[in-house]
């Protein structure tokens, strides 16, 4: 027997039809809403994480001013991210060359403008720079220091370079000098003047051998060499410079002889950069041979007045050749990262430069200055006055080749310690610049 049930009276079909209008209401809640027009798409843009670029600096004297301006630039420019890292050891081109050999260049990093970033550049591992406006600012005697031999405009300086000897003025008036020496006779006179005295004449950083490098040697170097050979560069280049004589020799004697006749701080093969910085204002020594650079942090101490000289690395009866060049640069790689790295790039060399500069008072490399770039009024008339000089040298790492240089650092602990004579130093010198160009140019 089948018992068929009727549904057919009013109020039944009535709450079954409205069960069935729920369970499509319920089905309809599972599915989105329908978009207008656009809407989908605009809901879909989701915020890109910021491109990181590697950065690799040289700045053994402003690591604080440098990390301010990376997170002052990341925070202008929020899609990029600096990732800092700062060089280690006595040169740039060391920190280079592995990351070269390697392949992991950084998207932005310090450079030298001299014959290695220029190779560098011209194998399509550095970009051109040309059209950047950082560029285009460059002091027109600096340019020619960024051009490679096919070129190639591989960086952008961080200064205008010069060294010279800031001294102790109250040291000085004790001593008894009332004349600054004007050739290296009488500067060994005031260095015996101020030794008798009981005060240590000079500082030698014989543990960070760049800076001598760049002041007694770049000096030496200029006063014996570009004096008188007006094609010194073309023969570096092709290996022909002549250093195994009186010449050569003579600049690393120079050396030697300020040190032997304890001249110097008695622990100077231990001393390093931070080191004659603080000896220096904290008044353990008379002289410092430093650079415009580091006029921040020398001319202003507390308890006595600094001043100035060029160096008289050169004999009586002749005029000085004073060093002037372009300060240690910035460089942008060949990278994925080229258009993020030139924007830092152009704020280091803008506003950036501005955090920097102002705690080191070195000289703006631009001919229109941006934000707060004058300078020290007494590193501004140094230069003014070193400017006017007939013939001018160059600081050593913009003009050795790359091994060279590194070798320069050790010759020059060498002739300190008395484990090679300077003619050896020279010799060993002359043949690294004949080696390097024969490597070059085969």
């Amino acid at each position: 027997m089948k018992l068929v049930l009727v549904v057919n009276s009013a109020p039944v079909r009535r709450v079954a039809s409205a069960l069935a209008v729920a369970a499509l209401c319920l089905l309809a809640a599972c599915k989105p809403a329908p978009q207008a027009a656009g809407e989908a798409e605009a809901g879909a843009i989701a915020v890109s994480a910021p491109v990181t670029i590697t950065a690799l600096i040289w700045a053994p004297d402003w690591p604080q001013e440098m990390q301010r301006i990376a997170a002052e630039f990341s925070r202008l420019n929020p899609d990029i991210k600096v990732d800092l890292q700062f060089m280690i050891g006595n040169s740039v081109e060391e920190n280079l060359k592995p990351k070269v050999a390697s392949r992991k260049l950084p998207d932005l990093m310090s450079v030298n403008p001299n014959p290695y970033a220029a190779e560098l550049a011209d194998q399509g591992v550095l970009a051109d720079v040309g059209d950047a406006p950082a560029w285009q600012r460059l002091r027109p005697g600096l340019k020619a220091d960024w051009i490679s031999p096919n070129g190639k405009h591989f960086g952008v300086a961080g200064g205008v370079a010069a060294t010279l000897i800031y001294y102790n003025k109250r040291m000085f008036r004790e001593a008894g000098i009332a004349t600054l020496p004007t050739d290296f006779a009488q500067f060994l006179d005031v260095c015996e003047r101020l030794k008798r005295a009981g005060f240590t004449p000079l500082y030698w950083s014989g543990g960070f051998p760049n800076l001598i490098a760049n002041g007694a040697f770049s000096f030496g170097f200029a006063n014996n060499i570009v004096r008188t050979t007006p094609d010194w560069k073309a023969r570096i280049a092709d290996g022909t410079l002549a250093l195994d004589n009186p010449a050569g020799a003579d600049i690393f004697a120079k050396l030697h002889t300020l040190a032997q006749r304890g001249y110097t701080q008695p622990d100077m093969m231990r001393s390093g950069y931070a080191e004659g910085i603080s000896s220096f204002v904290e008044g353990r020594t008379a002289m410092a041979f430093q650079g415009t650079w580091a006029a921040g942090s020398l001319l202003h101490p507390a308890g006595f007045d600094v001043g100035v000289f060029v160096p008289p690395w050169h004999a009586r009866g002749v005029a000085s050749v004073p060093v002037i060049g372009s300060e240690t640069g910035f460089a942008v790689g060949e990278t994925v990262n080229k258009a993020q790295a030139l924007r830092f790039l152009e704020y280091i060399s803008g506003a950036g430069f501005a955090i920097q500069q102002k705690k080191r008072q070195n000289i703006t490399p631009f001919t229109t200055a941006t934000g707060e770039q004058q300078g020290d009024p007494q590193i501004l008339a140094y230069l003014a006055q070193i400017e006017r000089a007939p013939v001018t040298g160059s600081p050593y790492y913009s003009m050795l080749p790359a091994n060279t240089i590194d070798l320069l650092h050790q010759l020059i602990q060498d002739v300190l310690s008395n484990r090679l004579t300077a003619r050896q130093a020279a010799r060993r010198l002359e043949g690294s610049i004949r080696d390097e160009a024969h490597r070059n140019n085969k």
